[in-house]
């Protein structure tokens, strides 16, 4: 594990210094952990500066350990080679949460996290079993079926997350709201990456929802194949997107649950995650032609108008989701 702090930014010493963290292998795995999470998160990473300066590098620690865990899986070792990896990483995890600390700087961190906010242990092993579903599992026949895969990769993020954001009441009113931003903001990299993900051998989403349609897997590789996006397609996805703006409108009430301090953050990350819809629906819901982004300046203008909105009028106010109308209209009614 490194030592000392050489390539740590004046800002990341003042986060560590404000979150009380003083030790010099401590303070270099946050580092490592805040530069993780700002060469690939780039919009988590944004509203994480959003956050009080002593809490974001818990942040950054949990986004390491998601990162390192996703990369193995992702990356170019052979499905043998990532499991053997992953099955390792996981018994690293279990044994630093155990002990604490760790060798491994990213698990270093993460201890030292989950001590000092208490956070379910049970969450991290939740995280890496749907880690090893992607290993195996290439596609998904009903919902039921995917939202297992989601609870483990993106509603226990929000559940990591929720001591470390902090709430006014108890946090288990405030933990079904986590948990659905964090299958929001999943879903919403699931119709972004549609293209990226059957490069990989994988699809995620619903095969009884898209087969509503008439669409299948075969249609789905034909129009990522030939840059055509089918019409039949464009209706599979359009309903889709309906159905996570759905699940971001569940999760919105979660923001007022928040201390006011952690209200801006999740609000911005809702806001900037919730317009890669708006994106995918003004490109007439074609995912092939190209991946959805939201351009840096207006990145930026929605995160200030965000958090000014946010400071200034209450959360409980409906949230900034445009909606969308076409072959989905109304398709969430009635949709859990």
């Amino acid at each position: 594990m490194e030592h000392g702090e050489p390539t740590a930014s004046p800002l990341t010493r003042r986060e560590l210094t404000a979150a009380g963290i003083s030790d010099p292998r401590l303070r270099a795995a946050y580092a490592r952990c805040r530069r993780l999470n700002a060469a690939h998160g780039r919009t988590y990473f944004l509203a994480t500066r959003l956050l009080p300066a002593s809490r974001r590098p818990a942040v950054h620690a949990l986004y390491g350990f998601a990162r390192h865990a996703d990369d193995i899986v992702d990356g170019e070792l052979t499905v043998a080679e990532a499991t053997t990896r992953l099955g390792a990483f996981d018994t690293a995890a279990r044994q630093a949460l155990a002990d604490g600390d760790s060798d491994h700087p990213v698990l270093a961190a993460l201890a030292d996290t989950v001590r000092r906010y208490r956070i379910d242990p049970s969450l991290f092993s939740r995280f890496l079993r749907s880690m090893r579903m992607d290993l195996t599992t290439a596609e998904y026949p009903t919902r039921a079926a995917l939202d297992e895969y989601v609870h483990g990769s993106a509603e226990v993020i929000g559940l990591q997350l929720l001591p470390v954001l902090g709430t006014v009441g108890e946090q288990a009113e405030a933990a079904p709201r986590a948990a659905a931003l964090g299958s929001a903001f999943q879903l919403t990299n699931f119709l972004r990456d549609v293209a990226e993900d059957l490069d990989r051998g994988r699809v995620y989403l619903p095969a009884d929802e898209l087969a509503a349609h008439g669409v299948d897997r075969d249609l789905l590789e034909w129009c990522h194949r030939t840059g055509y996006a089918d019409p039949r397609a464009r209706a599979a996805i359009a309903d889709q997107v309906e159905r996570t703006r759905h699940r971001y409108r569940v999760a919105w009430a979660g923001v007022a649950q928040l201390r006011p301090e952690s209200r801006p953050c999740v609000a911005t990350a809702f806001t900037l995650y919730s317009r890669i819809l708006d994106v995918i629906a003004e490109a007439g819901y074609d995912v092939f032609a190209g991946r959805a982004v939201v351009a840096v300046p207006t990145r930026l203008a929605l995160a200030a108008r965000t958090v000014v909105r946010t400071w200034a009028a209450s959360p409980r106010q409906a949230p900034p989701l445009r909606g969308t109308a076409g072959p989905a209209a109304g398709a969430t009614e009635g949709w859990r």
